[in-house]
């Protein structure tokens, strides 16, 4: 976009000073030589360039990303159990889901790294928590094969 600008010329507080657009008219107390002197003066003197004016930048009507909050939660147990329940706003799209510690583990693995660390972390720990509830029950079982053998 061009902006043509015309210059305007500031006005001089200088008495003799001839007028910028006739520079025959001379103030009635002005002599030809101080004429001349103020003319010399004028062209000695630094002459500042008007400054143009640029035309304010128009913003852009830009529109506006409508968001959307989901919350999801996911709980787990030391037993190794996952629930899921979705809400957007304060209503609940999905609730006590049953899911997978292999899916919210893989699932966090998607999101990032910060959520899946700790995430991995739980997971790790009723991992080994049902390792060994397992190795228990293996040892109890094999008590009770051994006390039924004696039976016999």
């Amino acid at each position: 976009m061009t902006v043509d600008t015309l210059a305007v010329e500031t006005p001089s507080d200088l008495a003799d000073t001839p007028d910028p657009i006739n520079p025959s008219a001379t103030t009635p107390e002005t002599t030809p030589e101080a004429s001349t002197d103020a003319t010399a003066e004028a062209a000695s003197a630094p002459v500042e360039a008007p400054k143009a004016r640029k035309a304010p930048a128009k913003k852009a009507a830009g529109k506006k990303a409508k968001t959307i909050e989901l919350t999801l939660t996911v709980t787990g147990t030391a037993d190794g159990e996952w629930h899921a329940e979705l809400k957007q706003g304060t209503t609940y799209l999905a609730r006590d889901l049953a899911v997978a510690a292999a899916a919210v583990s893989r699932a966090a693995k998607e999101l990032h790294e910060d959520l899946s660390t700790p995430i991995d972390e739980v997971i790790e720990e009723a991992r080994s928590q049902q390792a060994a509830k397992v190795a228990a029950l293996e040892a109890e079982l094999e008590a009770a094969k051994k006390a039924l053998a004696d039976l016999d």
